[in-house]
């Protein structure tokens, strides 16, 4: 280990931070499988996606002006890629206003944004110059990755829910920024060093929100809860029939019993008050129901 020098430090967490961020770039899939099953994105926000798509087509830009970046410049390519997917998978699915939407952000950010750092950087500076310029923006935006996140904070706030809050996209945005907060420090690039220490904060603010509120939540669901009605049984029993047991009554079947038994009560109880009355007993003899025939088990 004493022979590891700083350059190879800063390549092991470059490996790390790859890795970490590949899965990054994959967390989100379980909410995409969840669109699909709804065929709707309704309640879900493209804004993430497109300012990560924005930031990691800046990085490549970055990283093609600095030396020793390869490891920039693959991770990224992967997150042009998967965040293309994600972004085009959502146009699909969303309602029409948040297509117009999502649509209006990419030709701002992406073509328009974009296009215009390129541009502008190309012409305006040259050489060291221009890669630190680059630098500060890729900054800026990463920050804007960190912080896009926080419009689905404010929703499990209000709505009390973590339904639209991936975990896994929290845990891995964390382990993310740790591995690359070394790999810029190691570098000693504090355009890559400094917007992770930010994201870093924000991953933990929203793994101790989605703990809180999932928690709630449960509690909730808990309470709400009724307790199952069990389905009660009659078992009749006959000396001839060797206790064996007849089917099971159904609740209604059960009801109706005791219906019947009320009403034969009240005919008796009619009849006894009034013995002398003709009229009660023909009333009582047309209220009686008709006798139910006894059935033997098999």
């Amino acid at each position: 280990m004493a022979g590891f020098s700083t350059d190879h430090w800063a390549f092991a967490f470059g490996v790390l931070g790859n890795i970490v961020s590949f899965i990054v770039f994959l967390s989100p899939m379980p909410t995409f499988y969840k669109i699909y099953k709804k065929k709707s994105a309704e309640g879900y926000q493209s804004i993430p996606y497109v300012i990560a798509l924005f930031s990691s087509m800046l990085w490549i830009y970055y990283a093609f002006l600095k030396t020793n970046t390869t490891l920039l410049i693959t991770i990224n390519s992967f997150g042009v890629f998967i965040e293309t997917i994600y972004v085009g998978f959502y146009l699909f699915y969303a309602p029409k206003k948040a297509r117009v939407q999502t649509v209006k952000m990419l030709l701002l950010s992406v073509v328009g944004g974009f296009g215009a750092i390129v541009l502008v950087t190309q012409f305006l500076f040259k050489g060291a110059v221009r890669g630190q310029v680059v630098g500060w923006i890729c900054l800026v935006f990463s920050l804007c990755v960190f912080v896009a996140p926080l419009g689905i904070v404010r929703k499990v706030i209000k709505t009390k829910s973590v339904e639209y809050m991936p975990l896994l996209l929290s845990v891995f945005l964390t382990l993310s920024a740790v591995m690359w907060f070394f790999y810029g420090l190691l570098l000693k690039d504090i355009n890559i060093a400094a917007p992770n220490v930010l994201g870093f904060i924000f991953g933990i603010l929203q793994i101790v929100l989605y703990v809180i509120y999932n928690k709630k939540e449960k509690a909730i669901l808990k309470e709400q809860k009724l307790p199952e009605i069990q389905k009660p049984s009659v078992i009749l029993l006959d000396e001839n029939m060797n206790n064996k047991k007849l089917p099971e009554l159904t609740q209604e079947q059960i009801i109706d019993i005791v219906k019947l038994g009320l009403m034969v009560c009240s005919d008796k109880v009619h009849v006894a008050s009034c013995p002398h009355d003709n009229t009660c007993a023909a009333t009582a003899h047309e209220n009686t129901p008709p006798k139910l025939q006894t059935v033997e088990a098999a």
